[in-house]
Formats: C-alpha cells, structure tokens, sequence
C-alpha cells in the first residue's frame, strides 16, 4: 500500500516540537494548545483534525452553548408531557396519542448553498432526514426556510435556482412531500443566503430509538454510501467561518448528495430497526467518522477500536486525516450485536448497501483508531464530543440600535395613504413585492402531495401531515422568522417568530405542541452579534414557557456574514401541532360565498419593520409590534374550540401585510372575494386606515365563518372575552371576484392575482405546471 506513512501516537509522543496547521483547520492556537493539555502531548493528524471538526462552532456550539442552556431550564411539567426525547439526540421526539410519536427538526446548510446551491441545499436535505431515521422514525415530509439576497441582482438568479432545483430534486427523489415553509428576499442575505430544511418522522412509541456504543464487543459497522473526498472541513472550515469578500470559494467542502442511495438507505435502516438487529445508529453528517465515532463512543458505557483501513472508499488516494474529516453524504454507523451480525449483513445485502465492519465497543474508555498497523488516535471521547470549549464571548450594546429605533415610522413622518386609489395601489404594491407575492415558481417544482397523506400545504399557513389513516390522527407544522424585527429588537423580534409559526398552526385547527429552531446569526466574535444571539435566546426561551411549548432541538448557525457586514439576525422557529382528526383542518381562505368575516384581536398603530414600511417606503427602523403571548395563548385556544366545533371554513393569520395582505391570501387561495368595511376597526381601535389595513399587530386572526354558524361563533368568542369584530362577508366568484373596502376602493381578484403571481417569474422564468 502506497502513500505516506502514518503520523502515529507514537510519533505524537516522540516529537513535541513538530509544527501542525491548527489554523487552516479552524482552531485557535489557545484550543490547540488545550488539546495537547488533554492529551499530555501533541496531538497526532488524524487526532488533530477529529477535534478541529469536533471542536468547529457548527458541531460544538461553543460560542451559543451557555445561552442554549435556557431551553433546558425554563420548562414546566406540562411541557414534559408529551417529550420522548428533547435536546441533544439527533432530532427530538413528541408524543401525539393512540401509541404514535412524531420526530422533527429544523437546521442550516447556509454557507454550501452559497458556494454550490444544488449540492448545498439537496444536502441539507439529505442530511435532516438521516437525522430523522437514526430515531427509528420513518420520513413522511419535508419543509424548507428560504433567504436570498435582493430579487434583482444578478447573483440572486443564481443561487435561487440552485437552492430550490436541489431541494426539489432530493425531496421529490425521495418521495417526500413538501409541506411549506417561506422564503424571503433581502440585500443583508446577497452573499449569505440562508438554507434552512426541516425533517419529520413519524414511528410506534415502541420502534424510539437512541444512538450510543454500549456493549462490550458489539461490532461497529459503516454502511451505505462510500466514502469520498467531497465536505472535508464543511463544518469545521466552512460552516465555522464568515465569506470574505472576495465571493464564493472553499468548493472541495461542499458534499455532493444522491437521493436515490439515500431512498435504499431509509428503507434498509427501517429493516434493521424493524428486525431488532441494531442497538443504535449513527447518521454521518457534519465531520463525518470523527462525529459518528466520538459521539457514540462519548454516549456509551466503554470505548471504541476502529480499523480506518477497513472505511470503503470512492477516492483510494485519502489519507487518515481525510477520511475522518469527509462529510461524504448518505452514510450511517451502526453498533451491532456479534450474534446479530450475519442478520444485519444479510439486510444490507438485500437492499444492495455497501458495508463495513470498521471496529468494536471496548471497555477501555477510549476512542482508539487504527490506520495500516499503526494507531493513529487513542482519545477519550468525551474530550472530542461533550467537553470542547466552551466561550464566554464578549457581549456589546449595538452602537447603532438606539438610532436605528429611534427612526421609527412616524417620526420619520412616512406618508400615509387616505384617499381610496392610493391605498388601493399600496395593497397592490404589498401583494406584488417580493416577500409577498405568489411563491408559485417555486413551490410548484415541490411534488405536495406524494405519499397521500398531505392534508394542508402550499399556500396555507401550516403544512398538515395524517399520520393515522383510520383514525385521522396528524400533525400539523409551521416555520416563521423575520429578520426585520429581529434586527429592531432581537429579544421581541425572537418572540414574534414563535407567536407566528404557533398561530398559524392554531388556524389549522390544530393544538400547538413543541418547538425546533435554526439560530442563523452573524460572527460570535463580533460581541454585538453576541448581544443579538443574547437577547433573541432570552426571549425565545421566555416565550416557549409563557406559551408552554419545549424546544425539542434544533441547530445554530453563526458567522453568516460577508466581510464585518453580518445578515439580520434571523431566529427560525418551527412549531408542531396535533389534531385529532385530519377531516377538521381549516384551510387559509374560504371557498364560499355569504359567509360573515371576523377580526379576531386588536389592531394597535403598529407600522415599524412592517412590509408596508419596506415596501412603500424602503424604510426599517422603529420598534416591532408587541408580543402579547397571552393574547397569542388565549387565540390559539379560541381557534382550536372553534375548528373543533365545525365553527370556521377559513381562517387566515395577520403578520407581514397586516389585514390587507390576509384579505389578498384569504381570497385567492380558492378564488372567492370580499366585502368589508373597516371604519369600526379605526374606530374601536384608535387607527388610521393605513393602520387598519397594514398594520401588522399581533395575536390577530381573519376567520370566515358560515351563516349558520354565526351565532355559536359569536358566543364562543364572547364566553372567551375574547376582542371580535365582523368586518365583512364573502363574495364574489369567477371573473366578478374582488376585494371591496367599502367606501374606499374595489380590487379585482384578476388584478390582484396576476400582481402577485408576476413577480418571481419576472426575475427567474416561467412557473413550472402543476
């Protein structure tokens, strides 16, 4: 066998004067010099770059791990009902009734989109889903959370037709169905687009499983795809670093992905759980063999001996080093039984998926690898997977955050809208910008509804997925963030993320249940991006438990800057909820005519960071609108009572747009107008008309309710004491279809639509046919 030879233990402890590139691995020269502390000598290569991958910010978290804590402490015991597993496995667990649970979580692969959009996306797809089946859940749905940078720059084409050509290809390869999600466009995102994808899994209480190495003898196998050169250093070098400025580089580290090897892989991994021939497994994903082996080994009760040599590769010419590094995709670990080995070979055997007997579990409490005869590693685990360092970073005030809160939209004196044409041109304007128009171009490259089990999905408000087909049992699922009021006030505008992505499942009729999220922030060694991360994971984790909803897991992502120039900060916040039956789901819009509209909540003179202000105005400053998680608690509860009683035929959340934005979505999902009337809003709330049409004030939902019903409605609404106004009915359909504020303007549905559906096509080509 050809090559260098080895840099071996030995070697490590014969010569402590030999210089290592720590640095062009990631690591400061004070982590280095810890790890040489932890060890009593140098450490070897392949020793050095298991820690640089281990000890990244994507895979440590140590810049963001004393402030996650919060999620852990601030939990009641309502919220540990329904937690099988929370933070710190590879996706958390819920518990739905009738003996099913579901998995979910959201994470980033932000800086690969950039550098290569298809590869980065579909592999960030491919890499949440090995999260989910490593829990023994089966994978049934996808979602993904989108920002790109300014629609009309050149380079924004670019990496939107790559991002969504990746995750529609993967997904659509894989026969998962799209649910939703959101995409926003925005110049702080035009060299940091953020690619954030969420799984979801669903299993039999019984078929939860937990990864760890326990067992002493228990084989250590690798399986699926082999190993290659592609994503060495992806977590360590790209994903823990900022973009200078000289544009896309670093292409070795992004991994290439096959959604077909992944598609076997699910199903061999469901076989295997199924025929009870694993103890845990492992998905490769970030940092590869050095995560796969150090974390089960950490989580066990002994070691772990690999043979690196026996690792299948698609490259020959890799060294030690690379090999633990590469983030080659669709590849698991599993820890197996000696006795169920000859079984376990057998199935991999049957679905064709290549396999390696790489090692076994130890009694030594060491991680020790081998490399052509010669050991290359011998760690403690622990030292590689849980006790890395941990950062104090310096926090600082932003010394432009009062300025930019002081230029709020009335001291600004923005111009207002009071005659009719203009507002209707600015409702127009709104629906037409590009944060609210018609995702149709892209949504429409996603297959919505491969597997039969989607209930809800484009363009409604939460994804819904039936999880039981004779019980009607699902779940449903919303993602939210909003960098604008998060770059206004992070503490708020964190908690505005959840109150969003919890409403929006309250108006599907389902009960809002546990949280993930994805913490997109710009450089930890900026203390004012600190403060930002600070505040914004003080006010989730306060809002989790005002609501009482747990953080299952999720996944931070830090140094999403270009140059000193970091995005918004941009708090993701995927909330999952339970119906008990599929059959009672409320769609975003109503499909009939003569039904009564009703405003649910109170429209407060609430302009700042709104889409109105970007939108007319290119204006951000001021302060977002209240979080009065109360008020969101006691909505959701009133919605719920309401779908639950056959009450509601649509209900529509207000958020970017305010009432004008709900009444565009309301009316086109199925093509139905309106009639309202908005002098009582302005009149019982204190509000000009901009305000009552734009406004975007929170715990606020537009419900339509039939004629029939109108009456239990009201009483509902009124034993709640819950604020209600009716403020329209629907009406209109086909070509007379339109939305009239009476008094002041009518707005035909033709027009509105194509305003709305024109403007991505505009900048990327035509929409693809459903």
């Amino acid at each position: 066998m050809t090559g260098p030879r080895p840099d071996t233990v030995a070697d490590a402890a014969a010569t402590p004067e030999k210089e290592q590139p720590y640095g062009a691995l990631g690591l400061k020269e004070d982590e280095y010099l810890s790890i040489r502390e932890i060890l009593g000598r140098r450490p070897t290569s392949g020793e050095l770059a298991m820690y640089s991958v281990m000890w990244s910010e994507h895979c440590s978290y140590k810049s963001s791990k004393m402030y996650l804590r919060q999620f852990g402490k601030k939990v009641n015991e309502k919220m540990k009902e329904r937690l099988l597993v929370g933070m710190g496995e590879n996706a958390g667990v819920v518990d739905i009734g009738e003996g099913w649970a579901v998995t979910f979580k959201v994470e980033s692969h932000n800086h690969p989109s950039y550098i290569e959009p298809f590869q980065g996306a579909a592999t960030g797809v491919g890499g949440i889903i090995r999260d989910i089946i490593s829990m023994g859940a089966r994978p049934v749905a996808v979602m993904d959370q989108l920002r790109f940078g300014a629609i009309d720059d050149p380079d924004t084409a670019r990496v939107v037709h790559g991002v969504v050509s990746g995750i529609s290809s993967y997904a659509n390869c894989l026969g998962l169905p799209n649910l939703g999600g959101e995409t926003v466009f925005d110049r702080v995102y035009q060299a940091n687009p953020l690619v954030n994808a969420l799984g979801v899994g669903v299993l039999r209480h019984e078929d939860l499983h937990t990864a760890n190495a326990s067992g002493l003898g228990n084989k250590v196998v690798l399986f699926g795809a082999r190993t290659g050169g592609d994503g060495i250093g992806g977590a360590s070098i790209l994903a823990s670093d900022s973009f200078s400025e000289g544009g896309p580089t670093k292409r070795p580290a992004v991994q290439v992905g096959d959604p077909f090897a992944e598609k076997v892989l699910i199903e061999c991994c469901l076989e295997l759980f199924h025929a009870e021939l694993v103890e845990g497994i492992q998905d490769l994903g970030a940092a590869g063999i050095s995560c796969a082996t150090s974390e089960l080994a950490a989580n066990g009760d002994g070691g772990m001996f690999i043979e690196l040599d026996s690792v299948l590769l698609r490259d020959p010419s890799l060294t030690a080093e690379e090999i633990l590094m590469s983030e080659s995709q669709e590849r698991m670990m599993a820890v197996v039984a000696p006795e169920k080995l000859e079984a376990f070979l057998a199935v991999t055997a049957k679905w064709d998926v290549e396999t390696s007997v790489l090692g076994e579990v130890t009694d030594t409490n060491r991680l020790i690898i081998n490399w052509r005869g010669e050991e290359i590693v011998n760690v403690d685990p622990s030292t590689v997977a849980v006790d890395g360092p941990v950062y104090e970073r310096p926090v600082a005030y932003p010394t432009w955050i009062d300025a930019l809160q002081a230029d709020s939209v009335n001291a600004a004196g923005l111009a207002r809208a009071t005659a009719g044409e203009e507002l209707r041109a600015q409702m127009i304007a709104v629906a037409a910008s590009p944060n609210q128009a018609s995702v149709d171009w892209i949504t429409n490259q996603y297959d919505k509804y491969v597997l039969g089990n989607t209930a809800l999905s484009f363009p409604d408000g939460a994804g819904m997925i039936r999880v039981d087909e004779e019980s009607g049992l699902g779940v449903a699922i919303a993602t939210d963030a909003n960098g604008r009021y998060c770059q206004l006030d992070p503490f708020v505008g964190s908690q505005l993320a959840l109150a969003e992505a919890y409403r929006n499942v309250a108006t599907s009729g389902a009960v809002p249940t546990a949280v993930t999220d994805c913490l997109n922030f710009g450089s930890p060694e900026n203390p004012e991006v600190m403060w930002q991360f600070s505040r914004a994971v003080e006010g989730l984790s306060d809002a989790c438990l005002a609501l009482e909803v747990p953080v299952t897991g999720g996944n931070v992502s830090l140094y999403n800057q270009t140059g000193d120039t970091p995005i918004h900060p941009t708090p993701v916040v995927g909330v999952l909820g339970i119906i008990d039956d599929v059959a009672r789901r409320v769609p975003s819009g109503w499909q009939d005519q003569g039904e009564h509209l009703y405003l649910l909540g109170v429209t407060r003179d609430e302009l700042d960071g709104s889409a109105w202000a970007e939108t007319v105005h290119d204006h951000l400053g001021g302060r977002p609108p209240i979080a009065d998680l109360a008020a969101e608690r006691a909505l959701a509860e009133l919605l719920h009572a309401a779908a639950q009683g056959g009450l509601l035929s649509g209900a529509v959340d207000l958020s970017e747009g305010g009432l004008a934005q709900a009444l565009t979505d309301g009316a086109l999902r199925f093509g139905v107008g309106a009639r309202v009337w908005i002098d009582e809003i302005m009149s019982r709330d204190g509000v000009d008309e901009t305000a009552a049409l734009f406004s975007e004030s929170q715990a606020r939902v537009l419900v339509a309710v039939p004629h029939e019903e109108e009456v239990k409605f009201r009483g509902l609404c009124s034993g709640r004491d819950f604020p209600v106004l009716r403020i329209g009915v629907t009406d209109g359909a086909g070509a007379e279809a339109a939305i009239e504020v009476q008094d002041r303007f009518t707005l035909p549905l033709a027009e509105l639509g194509a305003a709305s559906s024109e403007t991505l096509p505009a900048r990327f080509g035509p929409v693809v046919a459903e």
